[in-house]
């Protein structure tokens, strides 16, 4: 359980908004804008600011840059890496995520409890088979697994981006689960 209304269950110096950088302060502000709060994930990291900044460079580029992997494909891996790893912040905050994106209020559920039983197109499951794989055994990954990705229609450079979410997604969870982030509140009733 958190602390004194903190993101995470650690006893973090957490800035208030006001004492926080003017450069952070609007990036918040944009947060705020766009998504109608601050996730919890960046509240969390506010405690350092170097990591703030490392954390959000690397999410932007990840999940908002250039790559042949739409960002409802990046939000549904997030989701399928998550599942693996139990991690409920995340399962909460990027399947919001995909019933946003998507329109379809089941899908983010589906991508939890089972991503395998969900109607998928050949490269989507190409995709969650392959970020199913690499979190769960990542030294059993193998040119096989590579080649099914090309099969599917992936080029290297879209395999390379793909390598990158799940990574990413795998060190997020570990982060998330180990102090214990609670997702927004707000998460819970996107797109219901």
């Amino acid at each position: 359980m958190t602390k004194n209304n903190n993101p995470v269950a650690l006893d973090l110096p957490i800035p208030q908004l006001e004492d926080l950088p003017e450069d952070v302060r609007k990036y918040f502000d944009i947060c705020m804008e766009k998504l109608g709060m601050i996730p919890n994930v960046l509240t969390a990291y506010s405690q350092n600011l170097q990591q703030l900044d490392g954390f959000t460079r690397l999410y932007n580029e990840l999940m908002l840059g250039d790559s042949e992997l739409t960002k409802l494909e990046r939000e549904m891996i997030a989701v399928v890496v998550s599942s693996e790893n139990k991690c409920f912040y995340c399962l909460v905050a990027h399947g919001a995520a995909v019933r946003v994106l998507s329109g379809d209020p089941a899908l983010g559920e589906h991508l939890v409890m089972n991503y395998r039983s969900a109607k998928l197109d050949k490269r989507q499951r190409a995709m969650l088979d392959f970020a199913s794989h690499l979190t769960c055994s990542p030294a059993t990954v193998a040119d096989d697994q590579v080649q099914a990705l090309r099969d599917a229609g992936f080029s290297d450079r879209g395999i390379w981006d793909l390598s990158n979410v799940i990574g990413f997604y795998n060190m997020s969870n570990r982060v998330a689960i180990a102090s214990d982030m609670q997702p927004n509140p707000e998460y819970h009733r996107q797109s219901r």
